[in-house]
């Protein structure tokens, strides 16, 4: 259930107990023989094949700068400006990038609908401030990273466009109408869905709808019950990283914890560092004992268990 960073030095212990997958940074990836090699070094240890993931949207988000000598790629926001043709062309050559590199999961497209000009975190990251546009981009990249050997996670659920703080930095409210939020910001998530997206991340954001205390909707039952039961979504539901202070403030055991009994299926943690490995042993020893922690965590597994086998993963 677990994405976990290079920081650290349990990284391949982890995998070689079952870790599910890893996620890289710009810090990561030297050159392209290197990184190739870092990939396949943590394969050969891995237990169970782990999802191999980046955050590659382009523009401001793009963690293959150092390969590329600079930006390559043109962020949401421009590339589809550029047209229907120039979206699919530029997602093709992030996939054939990153499958040469042994990645299988990208957390993108982003498909926040960018309505709030002050909005300090989505801004160029989003397609576009229009829903029917960020609808109409999604289903271009993602059937296009999908046929090319990347699973897309579509992000960041119920929608980041509207938000006027950074959840990198404190919890954002998204104080709306709740008509508003399905109509202008979730429209794109239940599109994603109907098309048969595999994997969704819910954001730190603070929805009142969901939650009259300031929860995120990350760890909010009733938010992930919406996705699951009115959205109908059956794939997998990751976390944004949990290191971000959106999240932070409830510490890594206690947040977890909230995640699993919400019906979170991964969690994403920027590095593997001692205090996680023990946070992870202590949920695992905690669910022997509470029967509803111990069957959201078999779901869990089953759920990220099918979805690699689906996408041959096994067979990397």
């Amino acid at each position: 259930m677990f994405i976990l960073g290079t920081e650290g030095q349990n990284l391949e212990k982890a995998l070689a107990e079952g870790l599910g997958g890893v996620i890289f940074f710009t810090k990561d990836i030297k050159d392209a023989e290197q990184f190739t090699e870092l990939t396949a070094r943590l394969k050969s240890v891995a237990k169970i094949p782990p999802f191999l993931s980046i955050d590659q949207e382009g523009g401001r988000v793009e963690r293959t700068e150092n390969i590329h000598g600079g930006k390559k790629y043109l962020s949401a926001k421009f590339a589809f400006e550029r047209g229907k043709d120039f979206l699919k062309t530029q997602t093709e050559q992030i996939a054939r990038e990153l499958t040469s590199y042994g990645l299988n999961l990208n957390f993108a497209p982003c498909i926040d609908v960018n309505t709030n000009p002050s909005n300090p975190i989505i801004g160029e990251r989003s397609f576009s401030s229009l829903t029917a546009e960020v609808v109409e981009a999604e289903e271009i990249v993602s059937k296009t990273y999908r046929k090319n050997g990347i699973i897309p996670c579509v992000k960041h659920f119920p929608g980041h466009g509207d938000a006027n703080a950074d959840s990198h930095l404190t919890l954002p409210k998204i104080d709306m109408e709740f008509s508003e939020l399905e109509k202008y910001h979730i429209l794109p998530f239940k599109k994603a869905v109907e098309g048969g997206i595999e994997m969704v991340m819910a954001a730190h954001l603070h929805v009142p709808y969901f939650e009259k205390d300031a929860i995120p909707t990350s760890l909010s039952k009733n938010a992930l019950d919406y996705l699951r039961n009115v959205i109908n979504f059956k794939g997998v539901i990751v976390s944004d990283d949990m290191v971000m202070k959106g999240v932070a403030r409830f510490g890594a055991e206690e947040a977890c914890e909230m995640g699993i009994r919400a019906g979170l299926n991964m969690f994403i943690f920027r590095n593997s560092d001692e205090k996680i490995i023990t946070m992870i042993d202590k949920l695992a020893q905690k669910a022997q004992n509470d029967v509803v922690l111990k069957s959201n965590i078999e779901k869990s597994y089953e759920l990220v268990t099918n979805l690699k086998k689906e996408k041959e993963i096994w067979k990397q």
